[in-house]
């Protein structure tokens, strides 16, 4: 059976960890070994059935503009830190020798993670029987200047293969990435990489008829679950039960501080996400990776409202193009207020139903395994 070593490391939220596991756990399912490593926070219930996992010494973003790295603590990520890491991640790789060497976002992102990811390159490439070497990249990547991207370019040719997780129906991976011409030669979409039974049906009545609104892991969701509360009087679902998840990553000073009114229920995410959304009349959501999957093959109607910084732009991408299409409202990063979300709202309900539109990819998982073995093989 052949060995997979995959490597992922969120920073902000736990989206990047969440899809890896999905992929992994598909992975595993088309016939690999796979070890998860982990240099992200510990996150606890995440599905590994079958996956082993190892997790690094762990290190998050500084902050929302992601320019910093810091320990779980807030303590600045040192040199010695950074050697610490790199001798873990090597060990970790000789006493694997995988078949396929297999990184999350980097080198088209992640590249904070040089110090390590570079070593882990070159180790891979030195091995006695040289792994595959592919990159899983999402279907939008963050937006950079000429020199970022000839960096990303030239990296790339140490790699096998490029793995694009989306539907370039949806979303061209060229929308967002510059260097497409001189990377798709080794490019290859798989399809959005989501839970195999997004579309199999409602398990329950929950969330029927009401207003949906997610934030996510929650780390940056606060201002939107404000808006949706001071939103949801100018509506015309003002009469409707308005459900607010929270997520888990919520600091906890903004929970206290969401407004409990008749009509309103906030909770924490929930298990049956899909199901809810899936008996909505209406989704309101960021725009990160997993949600809009999970909102395009659910949901009846959805508004989008991307999380956006300096050094983030994957979010607005992804929605604007989905909004190009009619197929979503999408209120714009510095625009949100109850207002402009109230507005989103009429746009959406009054623009046709996600479900009139063919049905995107979403079998990325199986896809990507399939695609593995046929590389493996030639």
């Amino acid at each position: 059976m052949s060995r997979v070593f995959f490597y992922v490391q969120h920073l902000l939220g736990i989206g990047h960890l969440r899809r890896a596991a999905v992929l992994a756990r598909a992975l595993v399912a088309g016939g690999f070994d796979v070890l998860l490593v982990s240099g992200g926070a510990p996150v606890e219930g995440l599905a590994l059935d079958g996956v082993r996992f190892h997790q690094l010494p762990p290190l998050r973003a500084a902050d929302a503009s992601l320019r910093d790295l810091a320990r779980l603590d807030g303590s600045p990520v040192d040199e010695a830190f950074q050697r610490q890491r790199t001798e873990a991640l090597l060990d970790l790789l000789h006493a694997e020798a995988p078949d396929v060497v297999l990184t999350e976002q980097f080198p088209f992102g992640r590249t904070r993670l040089r110090f390590e990811l570079l070593p882990l390159l070159e180790a891979s490439r030195s091995l006695p029987k040289r792994p595959l070497i592919a990159c899983s990249v999402r279907d939008v990547v963050r937006r950079a200047g000429p020199e970022r991207v000839d960096e990303a370019v030239a990296l790339l040719d140490r790699f096998d293969a490029v793995l694009i997780h989306g539907d370039p129906r949806l979303v061209p991976f060229e929308r967002s990435f510059a260097g497409w011409e001189r990377i798709k030669g080794r490019a290859f979409y798989t399809g959005y990489v989501s839970e195999r039974d997004l579309a199999q049906g409602m398990q329950s009545a929950e969330g029927k008829d009401e207003v949906v609104v997610s934030v996510g892991g929650g780390a940056v969701g606060a201002p939107l679950l404000k808006a949706a509360i001071a939103a949801r009087p100018k509506t015309a679902l003002a009469h409707r039960t308005w459900r607010l998840l929270m997520g888990e990553n919520l600091p906890v000073q903004e929970r206290g501080a969401l407004a409990r009114e008749r009509g309103v229920i906030v909770e924490p995410a929930r298990s049956d996400f899909t199901t809810l959304l899936g008996n909505a009349t209406l989704s309101i959501s960021q725009a990160g990776y997993n949600t809009t999957i999970e909102t395009l093959c659910c949901a009846d109607r959805a508004v989008l409202v991307p999380f956006a910084s300096e050094r983030e732009t994957e979010q607005m991408d992804r929605a604007q193009a989905l909004a190009e299409r009619g197929m979503v409202a999408v209120v714009a990063p510095g625009a949100l207020s109850a207002q402009s979300l109230a507005d989103a709202v009429g746009r959406a309900l009054a623009g046709p139903s996600l479900k009139s539109f063919p049905p995107c990819d979403a079998d990325g998982g199986p896809t990507a395994a399939a695609l593995l073995q046929r590389l493996l093989a030639r």
